[in-house]
């Protein structure tokens, strides 16, 4: 393992174990419906599944937006369902958009890579699916993400500008160069340059579209130099913000209701 490398990989198995142990956790939805939504997907090459969350006060079908939500590394599409969410959620009331969950793998990291085209998946089968089945006005789509989630939210509104109207990531896994990655972050450099999100925004801070961004992350979050070079190359273009906390549930769930009214103001005026 290169020099560097543990205290982060302690970072992510700490993650997984926060995971694990929200599951036995009864939740509160708050009136929200919960349904899954399982995809034969030909870009990953199996069935996966994608929970989607429709909120108690949720608009008419053809009015509705949508917020995809990609989890961190070690999660799957129930690891946000928390009370945090749900209750930042119902705090929306008619402006809460549908949400969708989907699943990605241990460490996808939510691009297009050897062992299946994860960002694929979700642009051209997870999204168009759910907006058909839910009657949500396809211009009106929002992308975050947690940790690995982050990462995929910006790299897929890199690859796809223009689709999103919001793009956003919270304690996202970043990296200036390769020799910083988590293994099994990347297939090897080649993947890496082709995914450089850091690299692409200092070339061209417009090249995420013309939608909202948003990236926040602890004061004492591990990904913060990564962090905070992505601020730096988005300047103005983002809304950037660092709070007290690290990588783990406590931050995210603090936070909850800070992301879920930005997605829903950035949604309202897609």
């Amino acid at each position: 393992m290169r020099r560097g490398l543990l205290p982060l990989a302690l970072f992510v198995a700490a993650i997984v174990v926060g995971y694990a142990v929200q599951q036995l956790i009864a939740v509160d939805r708050q009136g929200a419906s919960e349904e899954t939504v399982t995809i034969d997907s030909r870009a990953v090459g199996q069935p996966l599944n994608t929970t989607v969350v429709v909120p108690a006060d949720a608009p008419a079908e053809g009015d509705r937006s949508l917020l995809v939500f990609l989890h961190g590394r070690g999660g799957d599409e129930g690891s946000e369902l928390d009370d945090a969410f749900f209750g930042a959620l119902a705090g929306l009331g008619s402006r809460a958009p549908i949400v969708a969950f989907p699943a990605g793998g241990d460490h996808s990291y939510w691009h297009d890579r050897a062992d299946g085209d994860w960002g694929r998946y979700v642009v051209r089968e997870v999204i168009p699916e759910v907006v058909r089945r839910y009657g949500i006005d396809r211009r009106r789509v929002a992308i975050g993400g947690i940790s690995m989630g982050g990462f995929g939210a910006y790299d897929m509104a890199r690859l796809n500008p223009g689709r999103f109207c919001a793009v956003a990531g919270h304690s996202p896994a970043l990296w200036r160069r390769v020799g910083e990655t988590a293994p099994g972050a990347f297939d090897d450099a080649d993947d890496f340059a082709r995914h450089d999100v850091i690299g692409a925004a200092r070339a061209n801070p417009d090249t995420f579209g013309d939608g909202q961004l948003w990236l926040d992350a602890g004061d004492e979050d591990p990904f913060r130099p990564g962090d905070d070079a992505m601020a730096t190359a988005l300047g103005d273009r983002v809304t950037a913000k660092t709070w007290p906390g690290g990588h783990d549930d406590d931050y995210w769930n603090e936070h909850w209701p800070d992301y879920a009214r930005f997605y829903a103001r950035a949604l309202a005026r897609c």
